[in-house]
């Protein structure tokens, strides 16, 4: 069998029963990173599967994103084995909350912190398994046979998860006499994972990895304190509703208490957005309430929504959109691929927004642009505004936290908000349910709805949205003076019907189909919510429709 990887030059005749895995062997010194996984005829494989007969292959490592989870799920794997020598019987049980920086908060379900000693032990013993290079070995079984063997290991929450899943059949990874299900690929074995740190955090401890860009060494960890708080708090919220996992919404669906699910979540939610409300008015020197985020994070709706509070406590709120400060397109600087950078703070106006902002603030009445993004240009219109005792003005923008955006401001002028999506639910103990994911698939909804634009399209472009995020938005999120998460327990539930259909449109052989494919299978774990219970001011109503605002 000839086997052609066409990105490396490669071309050799192996045996019928080759594996993917002998075939990097001999093109390792080709590749910069580790490769973890492969892809042949629009499929990702794992490295341990045999090589088709045709279609060209090509390696994933791990400085791509599905390489990156790959890696990452396998080295949590890897920390539950080492866990069982390490603990008691009775604190073997641990969780996997969510990601914070480049790493995984855990923590133990029986309540137990582990010492610095125990820490130590449990690094130590995972790095023996690594090198020992113990299989991870994958079995095919009846989705029931899996259930009995989670309830018998006490994963409730899988066997909760499985009961809900269509498919007859399912994958499970078995690790030196540990069994579990995970949702995507492994490595082949435990020797692949030779980057990660264990650190003492909170009431748990974090597994830490390297990052997409130096994927060799593990990622300095410098916790975000003021994300990492939101992120409790989240989970407190899906305490209070007794959902915290895929398996538990289910449920609560099921037994037909989808309604309150989505009315109690609206009032926890419009509950924060008054408090923040109350945080800005406790200082009156505050005119400029500063409020980025990350792509789709529901920043309109949330700017509404607090406006709105603003109001109901005597304030007169204005909306101004940092997007009407860009310069001319043909003014935009170029990224580093040549094309122009529309996420570039460069691209704004930044001295003719703090010059008329300054003008605001001195009681002066300003003629605020617009920008025209159909003819790329920025035009000024009978916008005016000034500055009264009870008004504020609501700003919203990507580089709304960065001080060069407002560097003439005064700071005691401004109240900065972070607003992002930070999913409280997990898919199960072990699986938690990626924030960049919920994200994404709102904009594939929002942007197939307002923009005409194919899943395949707004699939293509989020890396480069991605790669913009982590330049211009996440290095100010702890400058914020507060943080809000604009996830909804239900939304998974909501947008299901409506991106299922741009998923499914995809073709297999477009570079996004592997994608399209994993966001499926992603979907098939939720119960559906109908959207007509959506009140018209939700958050979700940005991405689906029928929104109040003019979003």
């Amino acid at each position: 069998m000839k086997v052609t990887v066409k990105e490396k030059e490669f071309e050799k005749e192996y045996s019928d029963n080759i594996t993917f895995e002998e075939v990097i062997n001999d093109l390792k010194d080709r590749y910069e990173d580790d490769v973890v996984l492969a892809y042949q005829k629009g499929k990702l494989r794992e490295l341990n599967k045999k090589v088709k007969p045709e279609g060209d292959i090509s390696f994933v490592t791990t400085a791509d994103q599905n390489g990156q989870r790959t890696y990452r799920r396998s080295v949590i794997f890897l920390m539950q084995r080492a866990l069982m020598d390490v603990v008691d019987e009775k604190d073997r049980d641990v969780r996997v909350e969510y990601s914070i920086g480049q790493g995984f908060y855990c923590r133990l379900t029986s309540g137990k912190k582990l010492t610095e000693e125990e820490l130590k032990k449990l690094y130590d013993r995972m790095c023996e398994l690594r090198d020992l290079d113990l299989p991870f070995k994958k079995t095919t079984m009846k989705t029931d046979e899996a259930r009995a063997i989670f309830r018998e290991e006490g994963m409730n929450e899988k066997d909760r998860l499985l009961r809900y899943r269509s498919a007859s059949n399912v994958n499970i990874y078995e690790l030196d006499g540990l069994f579990d299900y995970f949702f995507g690929y492994m490595v082949p074995s435990a020797g692949y994972l030779k980057y990660f740190e264990v650190h003492d955090y909170d009431d748990g401890f974090v597994l830490q990895f390297p990052d997409n860009k130096k994927t060799k060494e593990v990622y300095p960890f410098h916790p975000a304190k003021k994300l990492f708080n939101v992120l409790k708090l989240s989970n407190e919220w899906s305490d209070t509703m007794e959902i915290g996992t895929v398996g538990a919404l289910n449920d609560a669906i099921a037994a037909g208490r989808g309604d309150g699910i989505v009315r109690m979540q609206e009032a926890l939610m419009e509950a924060r957005i008054g408090q923040i409300a109350e945080e800005i008015l406790s200082d009156s020197s505050r005119k400029f309430v500063m409020i980025a985020g990350p792509s789709s994070s529901g920043k309109t709706t949330f700017s509404h929504r607090l406006s709105t509070q603003l109001a109901a406590r005597g304030v007169h709120p204005h909306p101004v959109a940092l997007d009407d400060y860009y310069l001319n397109r043909d003014q935009i600087p170029l990224d580093e691929f040549g094309e122009k950078d529309f996420e570039a703070i460069e691209g704004l106006d930044i001295d003719q927004f703090n010059t008329d902002m300054e003008k605001l603030l001195a009681g002066e009445r300003v003629l605020i642009p617009s920008f025209n993004f159909k003819i790329g240009k920025r035009e000024y219109r009978d916008h005016y505004l000034q500055l009264g005792k009870n008004d504020i003005l609501v700003i919203e923008g990507i580089h709304g936290l960065n001080d060069r955006m407002s560097e003439r401001l005064p700071k005691e002028s401004k109240f900065k908000v972070y607003i992002s999506a930070l999913t409280q639910l997990s898919i199960d103990e072990h699986n938690p349910l990626s924030t960049s994911d919920g994200r994404l698939i709102r904009r594939i909804v929002r942007d197939a709805r307002t923009r005409g634009y194919s899943a395949q399209g707004t699939i293509g472009m989020w890396d480069s949205v991605r790669r913009g995020e982590r330049k211009n938005i996440f290095p100010f999120q702890e400058e914020a003076d507060t943080m809000f998460n604009s996830a909804l327990i239900y939304e998974m539930s909501v947008l299901k019907q409506y991106a299922l259909p741009l998923l499914y449109g995809i073709e297999p052989d477009a570079p996004e189909y592997s994608e399209a494919k994993r966001l499926i299978k992603l979907f098939d774990y939720f119960l559906p919510i109908p959207s007509e219970i959506i009140n018209n001011n939700s958050l979700v109503r940005e991405f689906i429709g029928g929104s109040c605002f003019n979003v």
